[in-house]
């Protein structure tokens, strides 16, 4: 071994230094950094390149440099220097300790340059090629005399590179056994390992230890763990990864890049995900992890507050719609649908109104199934269906029969006001009465809007008199009937109104029942038969009654006679 004195003096006095500072003197665009390092051990790397060991002088070009110094066991130390061309740079760099002491099995690594390779001042980096795994030079590890230079390192398989001036000269995988010396020789790769019994004998061993004839490296193994909070989430949900390492120069994480020595971090994985983390420093590389179990499974329900439904349309009116509240729930999941309705929050409920798909008149008998599908990010979905049974009809607009009603001379009168409805005209207007009901199911705002005549015979007052009372009675017919009053509107008109005999010619030439003989000979008591009448409008249509006499009903003589019928007559028709 070379001491570190005699290696400087050899560069001070050597024929190559002395070369350099004649080309030095004529090189313009550089300068010098003259370092001064402690320990005096220490290495010099400058722009990522290896130099040598110790305090020294080095011509760099003119410029901004970073220079490390380096000695395990002590805080590396980085700085930035400027070098002016033709002047010197002072520097001057002190390392602390740092690390304290190294326990546990121990292998070693014994590094020899081989006969005719001088390569003491080369610098060795463990299991990493970046001066941060920087752990000595050739010349600290290369002797197994009664002075020993070793390299102490964890057992397991290490990787080493030897470099020279930021070239590399050896690099290779070396495998170690607790209590093992393994000796590497650079000059042709060799790889002998040998039984150190002194391994099992330290204890606990300084990092870094120099002395007049010896060195002593002992290489820290690395270590690491990584958890993770709560181990098990569902999807969209986050877990806490924390993780720490120590003796780590760097560190990369799974799924994440590289990441800080020890850190902590949220992650939010859609499936199931392993993070490992890998630790390398000189003392090796380790991996540990942490497994997020990712529950995808989505639950749901979707439900309809009936299973069956009623519907009734009437014309183009829906008299009874299929009324229904849909309810749902998802748990576990971020994109929810219900057919037909579409997009819906995640939780919900919905009122409807459930329109059958038949449009055309009759029965209703159908399913309308509402379907939910939910699922997330993460893969899960799960779908649910909720019949829902309709039961009804379409039916068309009620045809509401408007007839006119005709009375007997002089009826009703003052002192019977029920009479004089014979049952022909009770028979018309019970089936008014019912189909008015009815279409008062597809138009609730309709009415009927009656209008009481009289004939010329007569004074004006006594006919006005006779026909409110001939309307008053159809109302009252038609509410005993089930109309309700509030939607008849009553007027009379006595005789004010009166059909043209002209007007009642065509009548009776339009009507479809054939009049008797006798009306036909007697036209003048016709005429005045069809002004005895109450006519009927529906509102809002304005659609008018048909004004068509009962000519072939059993009591049509009875209406149409000029005289006034006996009263025992009309209450037996009645």
């Amino acid at each position: 071994m070379k001491s570190l004195a005699f290696r400087t003096l050899f560069a001070v006095l050597g024929t190559a230094a002395i070369f350099g500072a004649a080309v030095y003197a004529q090189d313009s665009t550089a300068g010098k950094l003259k370092i001064h390092v402690s320990p005096s051990e220490a290495y010099i790397f400058v722009d990522g390149q290896g130099e040598d060991p110790g305090s020294r002088t080095i011509k760099l070009p003119a410029g901004t440099h970073k220079v490390l110094v380096a000695t395990y066991g002590y805080r590396f130390i980085e700085k930035e220097v400027t070098i002016s061309p033709g002047q010197d740079t002072t520097l001057d760099v002190s390392l602390e300790r740092e690390g304290g002491v190294v326990f546990g099995p121990k292998g070693r690594i014994q590094i020899e340059p081989g006969v005719s390779l001088d390569a003491g001042d080369d610098a060795v980096l463990l299991n990493g090629k970046s001066p941060n795994y920087f752990v000595g030079h050739v010349d600290e590890f290369n002797n197994e005399w009664f002075f020993h230079q070793e390299l102490v390192v964890p057992p397991g398989k290490h990787f080493v590179t030897v470099t020279h001036h930021g070239k590399e000269v050896w690099s290779g995988e070396v495998p170690v056994a607790e209590n093992q010396r393994v000796i590497l020789t650079l000059k042709d790769g060799k790889i002998v390992a040998k039984d150190w019994p002194r391994g099992a004998e330290l204890g606990s061993v300084p990092r870094f230890k120099s002395g007049a004839f010896s060195t002593s490296v002992a290489v820290a193994p690395v270590s690491s763990s990584v958890s993770a909070n709560p181990e098990r989430i569902e999807c969209g949900q986050s877990s806490q990864l924390k993780w720490t390492s120590a003796e780590t120069i760097d560190a990369d994480m799974s799924h994440m890049s590289p990441v800080p020595t020890t850190g902590v971090r949220s992650v939010s994985p859609r499936e199931t995900t392993t993070y490992e983390l890998t630790a390398a420093g000189p003392g090796g590389v380790t991996k540990s992890s942490a497994t997020v179990v990712v529950d995808p499974a989505v639950a749901s329900s979707l439900n309809a507050s009936a299973a069956e439904v009623h519907y009734r349309r009437i014309g183009d009116r829906v008299v009874e719609p299929g009324n229904v509240k849909l309810n749902w729930t998802t748990s576990n999941a971020d994109n929810v649908s219900v057919e037909p309705l579409g997009h819906v929050d995640i939780n919900g409920d919905r009122s409807l109104v459930i329109t059958p798909t038949q449009t055309a008149n009759g029965p209703v008998d159908e399913t309308v199934n509402y379907t939910l599908t939910a699922s997330n990010v993460c893969g899960g979905t799960e779908t649910k269906v909720a019949p829902v049974h309709v039961t009804g009809s379409i039916e068309p607009v009620p045809d509401v029969l408007l007839h006119s009603v005709f009375y007997p001379t002089d009826y009703p009168t003052k002192s019977s006001p029920t009479l004089g409805l014979v049952r022909s005209q009770q028979d018309a207007l019970s089936v008014l009465a019912a189909r008015f009901t009815k279409y008062l199911e597809y138009d609730p705002d309709a009415k009927l809007s009656l209008s009481g005549h009289a004939d010329n015979r007569g004074a004006n007052k006594y006919n006005q008199f006779v026909s409110e009372r001939r309307v008053q009675r159809v109302k009252e017919f038609l509410v005993a009937r089930g109309v309700p009053e509030n939607k008849i509107e009553t007027a009379a008109y006595g005789e004010e109104q009166s059909l043209a005999k002209a007007t009642v010619i065509e009548l009776q030439q339009k009507n479809p029942t054939q009049a008797p003989e006798a009306f036909i000979r007697n036209f003048n008591a016709t005429w005045l038969a069809h002004n005895r009448r109450v006519d009927v409008t529906l509102i809002p249509t304005n659609a008018e009654s048909l004004r068509f006499y009962p000519n072939q009903a059993p009591d049509s003589t009875i209406l149409w006679q000029r005289a006034k019928p006996a009263k025992e007559l009309i209450e037996k028709n009645q």
